[in-house]
């Protein structure tokens, strides 16, 4: 059985070397043409021995996602689907921005997690991806944009990495970290680790690992400024309430290359989105003693929810509490929605284990009370 190369971090890619009898700084040369130059036929790789290319001919592939849809949106977000077998499909996006280009990676078919408001939440959970189908979303997106864009040597597509994708990463903790690496080696895609950012529902105990690990930007789905709440809408507040959630996220900033907690908070109608609430998230935060900075994303309605999206009007009187009380505070552009790229909609083709749909359409969602809607 031949290795995927794409599976390998860069430590992992020197010991394979070593099993085929060379020298560890052939990985170097390796990474380097995979990730950097996108190269995927050992032939390619001119500055390697003829004999270490036939034994990684016999030995090893670089393998990745088959593409089975590319959707462009007019306001140039692109959606790639990705086939990742057995019936599953995965989905990545590409957010250009004057300053940047953010590219959305996916970690797991479908999500276990089961947050009320998440498209791919409704579609259950199927299995973790591995590392080499992580990474193959960012080597896919870098090698495809380089073209498309015209890019010149030295100039990147992708900027940007936010594990923010299907899936909960921290429940795919043994392949996110080999990609985090792999990210951020200055011989892939050397990304600083203020630039890439992963997004928990709040696994305490693996937000912890990660920042002894690899501690990269991190970004929270609070969602609700209460246990009882937000029991409701992150049924894994059930297990690590708000005080543990915060106390771990005031351990990660000990090791965070950032001085700040993003906080994601998904402004639904008449269930989060009241000035109370607001206040209540001041009170919260202050309490807990996590310095953090809000990004409130507009809802982006799917079939089968049974919510809505605050009004705008709404949104903003929410967000200036928030400033009020000195918290930056941001209001998310919603990107991609016109081909269903947009935070929260990504769904792809999931084999669902978990019977989702069953379970989630069988809860109500408790209404925010009269006086919190005022």
């Amino acid at each position: 059985m031949t290795a995927n190369l794409l599976d390998f971090d860069h430590e992992a890619l020197a010991a394979f070397c070593e099993s085929l009898g060379e020298k560890r700084f052939r990985a170097t040369q390796l990474f380097r043409w995979i990730h950097q130059k996108g190269a995927r036929e050992f032939g390619q790789m001119s500055d390697l021995a003829k004999s270490l290319r036939d034994k990684l001919a016999t030995s090893a592939t670089v393998a990745p996602l088959p593409v089975l849809s590319e959707h462009c949106s007019a306001d140039g977000t692109v959606k790639w689907l990705f086939d990742v077998g057995a019936g599953d499909a995965i989905e990545a996006v590409f957010i250009p921005e004057d300053d940047r280009g953010t590219l959305c990676v996916s970690s797991q078919a479908g999500c276990a997690v089961g947050c009320r408001f998440c498209s791919t939440g409704h579609q259950g959970f199927s299995r973790n991806l591995t590392t080499g189908e992580i990474v193959a979303q960012l080597w896919h997106a870098e090698h495809t944009l380089r073209r498309s864009l015209k890019l010149g040597p030295g100039e990147r597509a992708v900027t940007n990495v936010v594990m923010m994708g299907m899936g909960e990463p921290l429940q795919n903790y043994a392949a996110l970290v080999p990609a985090l690496r792999v990210m951020l080696d200055d011989h892939a895609y050397g990304l600083s680790r203020r630039r890439v950012t992963v997004s928990t529902s709040g696994m305490v105990h693996m937000i912890d690992r990660l920042r002894e690990d690899c501690p990269v930007a991190l970004a929270v789905s609070l969602h609700a400024p209460d246990d009882a709440l937000r029991d409701e809408l992150v049924p894994l507040n059930r297990k690590h309430p708000l005080h543990e959630l915060m106390a771990a996220c005031r351990r990660y900033l000990d090791a965070a290359p950032r001085d700040f907690i993003t906080f994601e908070y998904c402004m639904l109608d008449a269930v989060n989105d009241a000035i109370e609430q607001a206040d209540r998230l001041v009170q919260l935060v202050r309490r807990e003693r996590v310095p953090c900075k809000f990004n409130l994303i507009p809802f982006n309605p799917f079939l089968g929810s049974g919510l809505a999206r605050s009004s705008r009007e709404r949104i903003e009187a929410f967000a200036r509490r928030l400033q009020d009380a000195e918290i930056v505070t941001t209001v998310r552009r919603t990107r991609g929605d016109d081909i269903d790229a947009a935070c929260g909609q990504l769904a792809g083709e999931v084999q669902d284990r978990t019977r989702a749909r069953e379970r989630l359409r069988r809860i109500p969602i408790k209404a925010a009370s009269p006086a919190a809607r005022a």
